[in-house]
């Protein structure tokens, strides 16, 4: 996979994002600031923007260009997760011109180092980690098994959204929903469930490579 198809990830992203805006700020109005599907529609607005500029040139190029682009236009918490993601896949993913699935997959795994590191949080705490850690984990096991490209990746979207659903059933230990303490059970975690639609698009982007 080249840098196109991940320009195209992003853009995906972008629109699940946009389209999916009021959503995901309604779950954080139950149980945080209610701004992370505005706040993240602007980032991936000014990501879009920032990749017609600069016009990177290898995957690595353009995830560390929409971490920083996010860490610099997102507000809250978001802002700084989602950057530290993007940065670290793209530093994993190097200078590489072309990228394979299990590069993807180490690289999926640094963006998750990133997020636990900045965000000291781990799965069962109801954050964006319980989407992203089941996906690190079910993509690497489905490469090693030796799963076709297509599979893996359903792996990769089934285990985020598996993960984003649980986050309901949990009360928060982390962020601006743990100081609602029981009160933030019976509610999806909005982090949760924008990485789930992020990693859906990756797919997208991925199968659609030729």
């Amino acid at each position: 996979m080249h840098a196109d198809v991940f320009r195209a990830w992003i853009t995906a992203a972008a629109a699940v994002i946009e389209e999916q805006r009021d959503h995901l700020t309604q779950l954080d109005a139950a149980i945080g600031d209610a701004d992370h599907g505005i706040n993240l529609a602007r980032g991936f607005t000014a990501v879009l923007s920032a990749l017609d500029t600069a016009a990177p040139a290898t995957p690595g190029a353009v995830l560390t260009l929409t971490g920083a682009t996010l860490i610099s236009k997102v507000g809250g918490a978001s802002g700084p997760l989602y950057g530290v993601a993007f940065r670290r896949a793209g530093k994993a993913l190097g200078e590489a011109p072309d990228v394979d699935l299990p590069a993807l997959a180490a690289a999926l795994e640094a963006a998750l180092a990133g997020v636990q590191q900045l965000g000291a949080a781990r799965e069962g705490d109801k954050t964006m980690v319980d989407a992203l850690a089941p996906v690190a984990g079910a993509f690497s096991k489905a490469l090693a098994e030796g799963a076709p490209a297509a599979d893996a990746l359903a792996a990769l979207v089934q285990a985020a959204q598996a993960g984003a659903v649980a986050t309901i059933s949990m009360q928060a230990l982390k962020g601006r929903a743990s100081y609602l303490g029981p009160r933030s059970v019976g509610h999806e975690d909005p982090g949760a469930a924008s990485t789930a639609l992020i990693l859906a698009a990756l797919r997208d982007a991925a199968l659609a490579s030729p």
